[in-house]
Parts: C-alpha cells; sequence; structure tokens
C-alpha cells in the first residue's frame, strides 16, 4: 500500500507537470498495487494488472459495487497506451490524453485506495 500511495503522489505531480499520460499510467499503478495490497493482506495470491479483474475476482465479501469496477475499467485502458509511442495510429502518447483524463484517472485511483483501506489494507 505504501508504494500505491506513492505511485499516486508521482500521478498528482505529473498532472501538476502537465504529463497527463504518465499521470494516468501512475494513477493504474497506484490502483493496481492497492489491490494488490488487499489480496496480499487476506494471504491471497494474485497476478496480472488488470484492476477490474483483480476487484471482479475477489470474494463476494470483499467485492465492491459496480461502479467502482467501472471505474477501474478506465484506469485498465491506461495501462499500455500511455507508455508506448506504436499504440496509437500516429503521434505520441502526450498528443491522447488530457488534463481531463489525468484528473479522473487520479480520482479513481483515489477511491479504489479507499475502498482497499475500508477492508484494512495498511500503508
Amino acid at each position: 500500500m505504501r508504494q500505491a500511495l506513492r505511485d499516486l503522489q508521482h500521478a498528482e505531480l505529473s498532472l501538476e507537470f502537465g504529463s497527463y499520460e504518465w499521470a494516468c499510467f501512475a494513477a493504474q499503478q497506484a490502483a493496481e498495487k492497492a489491490v494488490k495490497a488487499l489480496y496480499e493482506s487476506r494471504n491471497m495470491e494474485v497476478w496480472g494488472h488488470s484492476v477490474s479483474r483483480m476487484l471482479e475476482n475477489l470474494k463476494d465479501e470483499l467485492k465492491p459495487d459496480s461502479g467502482l469496477i467501472e471505474k477501474a475499467k478506465e484506469l485498465d485502458r491506461n495501462y499500455i497506451p500511455t507508455r508506448y509511442p506504436n499504440f496509437h495510429v500516429e503521434g505520441a502518447p502526450m498528443d491522447y490524453y488530457t488534463k481531463n483524463d489525468a484528473i479522473r484517472a487520479i480520482q479513481y485511483a483515489r477511491e479504489i485506495i479507499e475502498f482497499c483501506r475500508s477492508k484494512g489494507v495498511q500503508a
């Protein structure tokens, strides 16, 4: 969880700097690491990078509502295209991400982190 919080901080700094693609990627990473911390706190193993899949696969008593899973799906879409210059037909990742994208990604990551904290995950 400590690393999730650090990644969230990196996302916020990237937003301030105007690096919106990196803010979106760091937000995805923050959410991913928070959910992995939740699994670890319950002595469960999980692999992969899809935040939504990890949330969907939680035991029923831990599973969030569908709204949070939908937000996680948006974060999942920030995992690859934010970093790879050959993902888009033309241009660099920086050409495709906006301030609003970054603000939304950071907010969703915060909500996922808070969800994991509500289940007892400590930093």
